[in-house]
């Protein structure tokens, strides 16, 4: 019998490198056959309850060749620029 990952997830604790906006935890999730990559922040509401803070995005697969979040965009990515003046 194989396992069946649908609709399941895990987030583990994120080693954040001395950089303090990384995420606490980060994590792969499947929805409905989709894998997406998860990440959390723990955080406190004004009142001083504790919660965590959940981002999703799609996951990035070996061949995806869009750029990290932050990340300056190849001048070969841009459109070329058209010089002349069309009247």
């Amino acid at each position: 019998m194989n396992y069946d990952n649908s609709n399941r997830g895990a987030l583990f604790k994120n080693n954040k490198q001395g950089n303090e906006r990384r995420p606490d935890y980060t994590g792969t999730l499947n929805v409905a056959g989709t894998d997406y990559q998860l990440s959390a922040w723990l955080k406190s509401s004004k009142g001083g309850d504790k919660y965590m803070s959940l981002s999703v995005q799609p996951k990035r697969g070996a061949d995806d060749k869009r750029p990290e979040r932050g990340q300056p965009v190849a001048a070969s990515a841009a459109p070329e620029f058209e010089d002349e003046i069309p009247f």
